[in-house]
This record gives C-alpha cells, sequence and structure tokens, in this order.
C-alpha cells in the first residue's frame, strides 16, 4: 500500500469515528459533482494536535473510545516515520505536578511496568536513528493510553514505560490500570504494528506487569520546584518483577490488586504456579509465596 492509500485509508475511517465520539455532523448528502471536484485534503500534522491535547487533558473534550484511540495512534505513527518523530505534550509534567503537592505523602496506588520487547534486537537490525523513532513513538503512545485510563506516566526508562492510577476507590483504580494494559496491548497489534509492517519494520511486543499498595512520595533535594522527585515503595518492586516474567503481549497482576478487580476482569486471568526457584518473592506479612495472576490468551 503506497503512502497515499495509507493516510487516505487512516483519515477516512478516523474522521468518521471521532465525529461519532465528538459528537459532530458529517454532511454526506454529497453530491457526484461535488466528490469528483473535491480534492484530497493536505495532511498536515497539526490537524491531530487537538486531539492529543484532548487525551492529554489540556481540554475538556471527551474520552475517546478505542477504536479512535487506534486510528489516532495510526496517524501518529505514519507522521513519526514520514518525518522523523511526533510531536508529543505534557505526558510527564502531569505528574511531576502531582507528585510534588504530595511529597512525604504514603498514598494508595496501582503501579504498572510496560517493557518493549526486542529493542536489542531490533537496534542490530535498524539505524540507531529509526529505533529512537519507534522507542520514543511507542513510549509515548502508551503514555497516552495511561492518560486516557485517568492515570499518570511517572517516567520512561529506556525502552519501559511506569505509570500510576490513584482513585478514592481502590477498585476503581485498579480496574483502570487492568483497562489500560489491555488498551495497550490493542494499540500495539491494531494500530502500531500495522503501520509499521508497511514500511517493512517488525512488530512490536510489550510485557506488562501490574499492582496495587502504597508508594512515598520523594524529594531529591530541597527545592520544591526543580528537585527531582520519584516513587518509592515495594509495590513498585513486585511490578517490576512480575513484568520481568511476562510473556510477550501477557499481563502479569499481583494478588494484591487482582483481589481489588471486578469478578468479570478476574476471570480473564489464571493463577500462575512457580516453584520458588522460578519465583521467591514473598508475601511481608504472611510469608508465603506471593500469588502472581496471568492474563489468557486473548482478553
Amino acid at each position: 500500500m503506497s503512502d497515499d492509500e495509507t493516510r487516505a485509508e487512516i483519515d477516512k475511517k478516523y474522521e468518521k469515528l471521532l465525529a461519532a465520539a465528538t459528537g459532530s455532523n458529517i454532511n454526506n448528502t454529497e453530491t457526484d459533482d461535488d466528490k469528483e471536484t473535491e480534492s484530497e485534503p493536505e495532511y498536515q500534522k497539526p490537524s491531530t494536535t487537538n486531539i492529543v491535547d484532548m487525551m492529554l487533558g489540556k481540554s475538556s473534550a471527551k474520552t475517546l473510545d478505542s477504536e479512535t484511540m487506534i486510528l489516532e495512534t495510526q496517524k501518529r505513527i505514519w507522521a513519526a516515520i514520514k518525518q522523523g518523530g511526533a510531536e508529543y505534550y505534557g505526558i510527564i509534567s502531569e505528574s511531576d505536578e502531582f507528585l510534588r503537592e504530595h511529597v512525604n505523602e504514603k498514598i494508595p496506588m496501582a503501579v504498572m511496568f510496560v517493557d518493549l520487547v526486542g529493542s536489542t534486537d531490533m537496534s542490530l537490525s535498524l539505524p540507531e536513528e529509526k529505533v529512537a523513532m519507534i522507542v520514543s513513538s511507542f513510549a509515548q503512545e502508551m503514555a497516552i493510553s495511561v492518560k486516557q485510563h485517568s492515570g499518570y506516566t511517572l517516567k520512561f526508562v529506556g525502552d519501559a514505560v511506569i505509570g500510576y492510577f490513584i482513585h478514592k476507590s481502590a477498585l476503581m483504580a485498579s480496574d483502570n490500570a487492568i483497562s489500560c494494559a489491555q488498551n495497550m496491548i490493542q494499540i500495539i497489534e491494531e494500530g502500531i504494528n500495522p503501520i509499521l509492517n508497511n514500511y517493512d519494520y517488525p512488530d512490536l511486543f510489550i510485557k506488562i506487569g501490574i499492582d496495587y499498595g502504597e508508594s512515598m512520595v520523594m524529594r531529591y533535594g530541597k527545592d520544591k520546584t526543580r528537585a527531582h522527585v520519584d516513587l518509592l515503595g515495594p509495590v513498585l518492586n513486585i511490578a517490576a518483577k512480575v513484568q520481568n516474567k511476562a510473556k510477550p503481549q501477557q499481563i502479569l497482576i499481583g494478588e494484591d490488586i487482582f483481589n481489588k478487580i471486578h469478578p468479570s476482569t478476574q476471570k480473564n486471568f489464571e493463577l500462575k504456579v512457580w516453584d520458588e526457584d522460578s519465583w521467591n518473592y514473598r508475601n511481608r506479612h504472611t510469608g508465603k509465596l506471593y500469588p502472581v495472576y496471568a492474563s489468557k490468551t486473548k482478553l
């Protein structure tokens, strides 16, 4: 498929879905003469900026459905490939602002680690600038999904993304995190990979680990506005550990978050059975091996 055909197909699907998502009306009563004389609109990157801002909380626009998100992802990935990168705004700053308001506080939250599989192999087969473009776009698309599910992106670490979800209801925060993880896999499979394949780039795969617990907000230094802020706590450790055990396109979650998600969502996960040589993380209160649950083949 040519560049023009790829762009036209994405734009056509996107405009229809965006109109439905935002409540806009599209006039479908054009005549044959109109169709003949109407020229294809020139693709302009700023045409997507408002939607990016919307997903990053810069406006009061409606939340986009997953299908529209996928098409918007395709537009950004297409632009990144053609222009050497896409511009994203405000992804980390919102987390930074939130944490600075809660320094030295212990906050209950769902924590997510998302890791890109095979980036090392990718770096051996593609030029460095192409790898950097793919990894950067991947990480920021994942961050957009975190924002879309009422979460914060803590930081990017190489080809990994760390996010967290806070809500007055632990059940809601947990469900938001799981829904986000499911959406991320869908974005990879239906949004990013089809565009990469069109340009002979390899498929992307991710591993996700999530758990729930308290994290301490830390500030490294006295400067309230510029000193680095971060999170510290066992929930970050367990989320990172279970992510390392996940298979490509799999979500692993700890028992603490499993017990908080809706029963209908619990049915999508099954208990993992590992020996102590493979998994030796123990519950701090009971001393028993900490149970981990894995997403089934299809969520």
